[in-house]
C-alpha cells in the first residue's frame, strides 16, 4: 500500500508545476501591467500574491526569492520617488 500512494501522486506533480507556472505567468503579466499604469497599491498586492504562491509552490530557491524581493523592493522605491518627485512638481506649480 506505502508504494501505491507515491505512484498515484507523482502524476499529478506535473499538473500542479504547470498550473503555478501559468498562474505565476499571470501574475507576472498583472504586476507589469500595473506597473506600467503606475498602480503602486495592486502591484504591490500582486507582488504579495506572487510571493504566496511561490511558496504555495515552492517554484524558487530561497536565495532567488530573497532577491526577488529586493529587486522588487527597489523598484517600487524608484517608482515611489518618481511619484513623488512629480507630486511635488505639481504642487509647486499650484503655489506659483
Amino acid at each position: 500500500m506505502a508504494v501505491a500512494s507515491p505512484a498515484i501522486a507523482q502524476p499529478t506533480d506535473p499538473v500542479d508545476t504547470t498550473v503555478c507556472k501559468a498562474e505565476e505567468d499571470a501574475l507576472e503579466r498583472d504586476i507589469d501591467l500595473a506597473r506600467s499604469r503606475g498602480q503602486m497599491l495592486r502591484r504591490q498586492h500582486l507582488a504579495e500574491a506572487m510571493a504566496a504562491l511561490q511558496a504555495r509552490c515552492k517554484t524558487v530557491t530561497p536565495e532567488q526569492s530573497r532577491a526577488a524581493r529586493v529587486e522588487r523592493l527597489e523598484q517600487a522605491i524608484r517608482e515611489l520617488r518618481l511619484e513623488l518627485s512629480r507630486a511635488e512638481e505639481q504642487l509647486r506649480q499650484l503655489k506659483q
